[in-house]
């Protein structure tokens, strides 16, 4: 059963409901969108058409968009991220699922835009955080965070590569909005990382020698040069301990970390701190930001660092007078 029929069913079963989740993922894995984004689509398309009393899909209109996307404002006060979200999904499904083109919804009720400032961290309170994580690859990934300035799976996803000890840089490849950047690779860090990578690259020999060691590549690599996931170059700086196996060619590799890990493991040390902040992995980028401001970096420098396409987006962090400033050193060596 193609999506388009199911798109014209009334009454879709389960079944059609998967059958149009399993297009989403081949259509998500064909643009290189994250697993995150294909779980999160897939939750909000499947609740559209529930909620829509599973209706022939191509009778609907932005009429029904509209008041789904307005419902979780005003029933569910859900917030203006979550409203994006389920916009973007359903846009998405309207246009490279069901292949049709359906205008955006206007005179939608959008949920209010929190106008807080982000918790930021002291340099004492995020040594002392520091010094509550374990000494191993998830501490030195919490570490890279503050570091560096990525998000989390920025980190996650970085490739062997990616890393250039000898220039102190890190090339974050197809970060929020599918740009690519450089930022600094912190020199108190390198050689943790190194010794890091010379673990990583024996474990990776063993699966080599046991028939294995793939990883996932983007789409259009992996069509190009199939046996690229296999060299040392493409595999992760992160990868999982325990190896996956596609069930139907019996081949067997690694993932990344999983980010709850991450995410585990940071709120685990946050406890023991004490601190009273709501702090989570994307705290160690704003403080990074922060802390570069206040040693005197301009904004320009820092936007390009966080790969932010407007400098307002980074205005937020301007809490002290910018200076001009070149040979970027880490908010981290100066601990």
């Amino acid at each position: 059963m193609t999506t388009e029929i199911i798109g014209e069913r009334n009454n879709h079963t389960a079944t059609d409901i998967q059958s149009i989740l399993n297009k989403l993922e081949e259509v998500i894995t064909a643009k290189h969108y994250s697993k995150r984004t294909m779980e999160a689509y897939s939750y909000w398309i499947s609740r559209f058409i529930r909620e829509n009393k599973n209706k022939n899909l191509k009778t609907l209109s932005d009429t029904e968009i509209n008041a789904f996307v307005s419902r979780l404002a005003v029933k569910e006060k859900a917030a203006a991220s979550s409203q994006n979200q389920a916009l973007a999904a359903l846009l998405f499904l309207y246009k490279n699922i069901l292949g049709l083109t359906i205008k955006t919804p206007e005179n939608i009720v959008r949920a209010k835009k929190p106008k807080k400032l982000p918790a930021i961290m002291t340099r004492e309170e995020t040594a002392k955080i520091f010094s509550l994580l374990p000494e191993n690859d998830y501490g030195l990934l919490i570490r890279l965070l503050y570091g560096t300035g990525m998000r989390l799976m920025e980190a996650l996803r970085l490739r062997i590569q990616d890393i250039d000890f000898g220039k102190n840089e890190i090339t974050v490849h197809c970060g929020k909005g599918a740009k690519d950047r450089k930022t600094v690779l912190p020199v108190s860090l390198k050689f943790p990382l190194q010794k890091h990578m010379e673990k990583v690259r024996l474990i990776h020999e063993a699966d080599c020698k046991e028939g294995f060691g793939s990883v996932p590549l983007p789409f259009a690599l992996a069509k190009k040069y199939p046996n690229a996931s296999k060299a040392w170059a493409w595999q992760w700086v992160f990868p999982q301990a325990r190896r996956w196996r596609n069930k139907e060619t019996g081949e067997q590799g690694r993932h990344h970390i999983d980010p709850s890990v991450i995410q585990r493991t940071l709120h685990e040390a946050v406890l023991r701190s004490g601190i009273p902040k709501p702090i989570g992995c994307h705290t160690f980028r704003h403080s990074f930001a922060t802390h570069l401001l206040e040693a005197g970096y301009d904004i320009r420098t820092i936007q390009e660092l966080l790969g932010h396409s407007d400098v307002k987006t980074t205005m937020v962090y301007t809490h002290v007078l910018n200076r001009g400033g070149l040979g970027i050193q880490s908010p981290i060596d100066r601990m």
